[in-house]
């Protein structure tokens, strides 16, 4: 047998189909809510999907501030930042971080399942999160998703 009568198909930029994807995350836990769209953005539901390659789709969630956290997790969660400066550790709580903007603890969460590297940081910029049901990319008709319907 000289030739393969199967190759195995491996996505590049030119062959990806990359599409617009709408998320409500109204009532969804974060940490579920996080992998599924990683997910979305990384292309594993796809069936060519590529490890190396950015085959995921642009992702937009709405309604970031309607997200829920299990248990005590509202005031025992806390994110670290530091300024740079010795002493400079700075300690937010996740309600606190609620209050002043909802979108950045959507993104957080996500951005911390994606991987620590430059395709991360391409994928990371196919998301957009936004509070409330308004949205600037209508342009782009994104499908929207229900996500208790993926694995």
């Amino acid at each position: 047998m000289d030739t393969l009568s199967y190759k195995t198909i491996s996505a590049n930029k030119a062959t990806v189909d990359k599409q617009w994807v709408l998320v409500d995350a109204d009532g969804q836990t974060l940490g579920r809510l996080a992998t599924k769209v990683a997910k979305l953005l990384r292309g594993k539901y796809k069936p060519s999907y590529t490890p190396h390659v950015d085959c995921g789709d642009n992702v937009v969630v709405i309604n970031a501030e309607k997200i829920n956290l299990t248990g005590n997790k509202w005031e025992s969660k806390t994110y670290i930042r530091h300024t740079g400066y010795p002493g400079g550790q700075r300690e937010t709580s996740a309600k606190q971080l609620l209050a002043k903007n909802p979108a950045r603890i959507v993104e957080k969460s996500i951005k911390g399942m994606l991987p620590k590297n430059k395709l991360g940081a391409d994928l990371f910029r196919n998301l957009k999160v936004y509070e409330g049901s308004e949205h600037k990319q209508a342009a782009q008709n994104p499908t929207t998703i229900n996500l208790n319907d993926l694995k």
